[in-house]
């Protein structure tokens, strides 16, 4: 992914007014963000503990969303798996993250949900820049190429879900 500003990121948003994407928390350290390991942009807002953001580069342009997770997680005794890069966490480390569609739906409190990297990390569980914490990812017949692949394939079927 390409390095982003916080006035990109701000205008990308698609299921946010203006005045929302202007108020978001944008991250700090973005000269610090490990750009070519990433395939979208993750970060959760400091202040507000429900909710997260993801930019992502799609048919040429930026797309950006504002996702809410519930703030009562389940028990730390279960495993779960994300739906984008497949990666199992134990405990709270994959929620149901939900996004306001874009547009009219949106606005009628429409909305889509996927499971994700509580953490928003799945570029780097991929490509093992980090290890969840319950040790390293299950051993895929996938090449780490084909395995972004599938991930940002995932990633653009729920963008397509905001848009319809």
């Amino acid at each position: 992914m390409r390095s982003l500003g916080e006035r990109d990121i701000r205008n990308s948003f698609v299921n946010c007014s203006k005045g929302e994407a202007k108020r978001l928390a944008v991250p700090r350290d973005l000269e610090e963000q490990p750009w070519d390991d990433l395939d979208f942009l993750g970060w959760r807002d400091p202040g507000a503990p429900d909710r997260s953001y993801l930019v992502t580069e799609r048919d040429g342009r930026l797309v950006g969303v504002a996702l809410r997770f519930p703030s009562a997680q389940r028990g730390f005794l279960h495993r779960s798996m994300c739906s984008l890069c497949l990666t199992v966490h134990p405990g709270n480390g994959v929620s149901l993250m939900t996004a306001r569609k874009a547009g009219t739906a949106g606005r009628e409190g429409n909305s889509v949900g996927l499971y994700m990297c509580t953490d928003l990390a799945c570029s780097l569980y991929l490509r093992g820049k980090k290890v969840p914490e319950s040790g390293p990812r299950i051993k895929e017949s996938l090449t780490v190429e084909e395995q972004i692949a599938r991930a940002t394939g995932n990633l653009s079927a729920f963008l397509d879900k905001l848009y319809t």
